[in-house]
């Protein structure tokens, strides 16, 4: 089991959030996927995708093996994401606080694994 298991836990709460907002996309998720034109007909998979993250992390405090795949799966998530918002030229907010931030606490996670493991 992780020691302490709080990150993991924290960032599936996180996560689980997110996946809540894109079943229905909330405005702000909406107009952010339009910016960086991620295609509609995948917008489905996001709440699935964050959702298995959450779950992912979450087995992972008992099953470390789990908890490193799921924390590099989020890391290049987030580079991803990044990736797509400055192809699309999108500078804003949605960058620098929710992609920038999110990859940030999803590497200290997937560090954070990895010397546990």
């Amino acid at each position: 089991m992780i020691q302490p298991w709080w990150p993991l836990a924290g960032l599936a709460v996180v996560q689980l959030a997110d996946a809540v907002l894109c079943v229905k996309p909330a405005d702000f998720i909406r107009d952010c996927l339009q910016d960086v034109g991620f295609p509609r007909r995948l917008w489905p998979l996001l709440p699935l995708i964050k959702a298995s993250a959450a779950a992912g992390l979450v087995a992972g405090i008992w099953f470390t093996p789990l908890a490193v795949l799921t924390g590099a799966a989020l890391v290049c998530y987030f580079l991803v994401a990044i990736t797509l918002h400055v192809r699309a030229r999108d500078l804003s907010r949605n960058l620098f606080l929710n992609a920038t931030g999110m990859l940030l606490l999803s590497a200290a996670t997937f560090a954070f694994t990895l010397q546990a493991a």
